[in-house]
């Protein structure tokens, strides 16, 4: 069905989305042409000022509106722990545990050669001169159990293993090929409580 060329945009829009097919595509546009005005001007100005307004914690990575993040700020967190993921929705996921509370470093991806990403293309100088000024206890790395986030946690345990840190993996309560913010609160807990050294 050919759609009016704004409606047609706006389908295109939300198709760049991962995980939005044709479909839910369609669905959202029209949701969104049947919310009252104030509302759709709401949602866009609150896209454009997250977009405007996050910026990168300078020393763990994270997303946040302050430098450094809340987390890092936070006496209450356990610095002798640092949980390596992949990006800063991991975060968010790991934290609805409240089972974990150290510190974050997140990479922002994941080692992989066919997509062109390798460790120069991730945030690891940060994390490496974070734990040689001041080294952690543990390094806990809860990258992706799948193809990338393993190569990205071998790399990380290959590089800190000369810093006499110890270096550990979340272990596979989690479903392989899955990634971290699907997985529910109980199955994290389990993978943060049952984790092996590297």
């Amino acid at each position: 069905m050919r759609y009016y060329d704004s409606l047609a945009r706006l389908i295109a829009q939300f198709q760049k989305l991962p995980g939005v097919g044709n479909k839910t595509a369609q669905r959202l546009a029209f949701y969104i042409l049947k919310m009252p005005e104030a509302e759709v001007r709401s949602f866009a100005a609150t896209l454009v000022e997250a977009r405007s307004k996050l910026l990168t914690c300078s020393r763990c990575g994270n997303m946040t509106d302050s430098d450094p993040c809340p987390i890092c700020l936070d006496p209450k967190r356990d610095s002798n722990y640092i949980c390596v993921v992949q990006e800063s929705k991991d975060i968010l996921a790991l934290e609805r545990t409240n089972e974990y509370r150290g510190q974050y470093h997140v990479l922002h991806g994941a080692i992989s050669p066919l997509d062109g990403i390798g460790p120069d293309q991730l945030n690891l100088k940060s994390l490496l001169t974070r734990v040689k000024a001041t080294p952690p206890k543990e390094v806990i790395i809860a990258t992706n159990p799948n193809v990338q986030g393993e190569a990205t946690a071998m790399y990380l345990a290959q590089i800190l293993k000369p810093l006499n840190i110890k270096v550990t993996r979340i272990a596979h309560g989690l479903p392989v090929g899955g990634d971290l913010e699907y997985a529910d609160e109980m199955t994290l807990a389990r993978a943060l409580e049952g984790r092996q050294q590297i």
